[in-house]
């Protein structure tokens, strides 16, 4: 079993950037597809599905979200040290929302349910 922690998170003006960072403890993390999500709160008593953003595979092969992030964003991995990066630039005020951090067996994949292990969040606040 993986534990995931992520950082980074703040409130950044809209154009700007952020890096946010999933630190993962546990074994072979070389193993794990890596995976962010996220989600914006809804209404009272409506579930919201975290929406995919961004995955890479043990071997590094990278998938994304085009239609949400456009090229803006970049997923990178670094096993040496058991950490995942989202670097987001050109930041808009639909991308505030808590960004999650998350880890599967192998591949990669864009359902949040194929997924087995996720970190607690970090909040994404673009605004003026």
């Amino acid at each position: 079993q993986v534990q995931l922690e992520e950082s980074g998170g703040g409130l950044v003006l809209p154009g700007g950037s952020l890096r946010l960072s999933c630190a993962a403890s546990g074994r072979d993390f070389n193993s794990f597809a890596m995976g962010w999500f996220r989600q914006t709160p809804g209404k009272e008593r409506e579930f919201v599905e975290r929406e995919f953003v961004a995955a890479i595979s043990w071997r590094g092969l990278t998938i994304y979200n085009t239609d949400s992030v456009k090229g803006r964003f970049t997923i990178s991995r670094d096993n040496a040290k058991n950490m995942v990066y989202l670097q987001m630039n050109s930041l808009e005020p639909e991308d505030t929302a808590v960004y999650y951090c998350a880890a599967r067996p192998t591949y990669s994949s864009r359902q949040s349910s194929e997924y087995d292990a996720w970190g607690q969040g970090t909040q994404v606040t673009v605004s003026s």
